[in-house]
């Protein structure tokens, strides 16, 4: 299964690099990730439950990130075991370049492979399911870098008397 897309994310280029570098944002923004560790030079450990049609499962796997060119590109890969479930691998490619106002263009190519029980759901499942991943991870990631979409969502102000509704990430860098 493959798909791409792109977002744009309110925040500096740097930013936007520094934060998928942090074993914390991933572990926030990986739907149904319980633990993460590690770093990006030696890559992070992590363990996620997902439920896939009937079949729910516990993967444990790695991610690795290679092909590192701050702050404009990666290449994110995983690979889970969920046990008699089976395996999940997958990866990403991303792209960030700066857009005018100061944000942040986010573009991804993402491949995902299934094996094992899994795989024998059959492939509209598992594409539904991979797209909806991948669209919830980089939600989760917008979110993180720049707040939430919605106004409603989100306390108002951050503290700082700008009113200015922030990602926990960029209050943490800015």
């Amino acid at each position: 299964m493959q798909m791409s897309d792109s977002r744009e994310i309110n925040a500096p280029q740097e930013v936007v690099w520094a934060a998928i570098l942090n074993p914390e944002v991933l572990k926030a923004c990986v739907p149904g990730c319980t633990e993460m560790s590690g770093s990006a030079e030696d890559g992070f450990e992590a363990t996620v439950v997902q439920k896939v049609g009937p079949v729910k499962a516990t993967f444990k796997g790695k991610v690795t990130l290679s092909d590192m060119d701050a702050p404009n590109s990666l290449t994110l890969s995983g690979e889970g075991k969920g046990g008699a479930a089976g395996f999940a691998k997958g990866g990403a490619d991303v792209k960030l370049s700066a857009i005018d106002g100061g944000g942040t263009l986010l573009e991804y190519e993402v491949e995902a492979k299934v094996g094992g029980k899994l795989a024998q759901l059959g492939s509209r499942i598992i594409d539904g399911f991979a797209k909806k991943m991948a669209d919830q991870f980089f939600q989760n990631f917008q979110d993180a870098v720049e707040g939430p979409a919605d106004p409603e969502a989100a306390p108002e102000g951050d503290g700082d008397g700008t009113g200015e509704k922030k990602g926990w990430f960029r209050k943490l860098v800015s």
